[in-house]
């Protein structure tokens, strides 16, 4: 079974939210990484992009697929992490701690009420492992 972290927020589309004030640190989940295998690339937005909630903010690429990352907020880019860029494999190994992909400063905190707690992305996880 995945890891999922208590203290975070999560999205459908498997990306999680810590919270640092008003700064969104972004990953994708341990889902996620264990689903697309080998990470061999990450496209991530350059500082100072203005992300939308739901909309497509870069790309990861693995052995078996390519997938769009979605902006969990909405915000301003103020920091993208190059040692997941550099080394990409990092989000297999680490997909909650050293791999954090991107740091967004919230124009709309409230939005983090659309996400996901812990529990209910576990029940969401485990829900979509039974219609597979």
């Amino acid at each position: 079974m995945a890891e999922v972290r208590d203290g975070l927020r999560y999205t459908r589309t498997h990306e999680w939210v810590r919270v640092e004030g008003d700064i969104a640190v972004v990953g994708v989940t341990d889902f996620a990484q264990s689903e697309l295998g080998d990470i061999t690339y990450l496209e991530l937005p350059a500082v100072g992009t203005v992300v939308r909630q739901g909309e497509s903010m870069g790309v990861i690429e693995s052995v078996k697929a390519a997938s769009d990352i979605y902006a969990p907020v909405s915000g301003d880019v103020v920091e993208a992490n190059q040692a997941v860029v550099e080394t990409p494999e990092l989000v297999n190994k680490s997909p909650y701690d050293d791999a954090w992909l991107v740091k967004i400063k919230m124009s709309a905190p409230e939005e983090l009420e659309r996400l996901m707690d812990a529990e209910a992305y576990r029940k969401f996880l485990a829900e979509t492992a039974a219609i597979a």
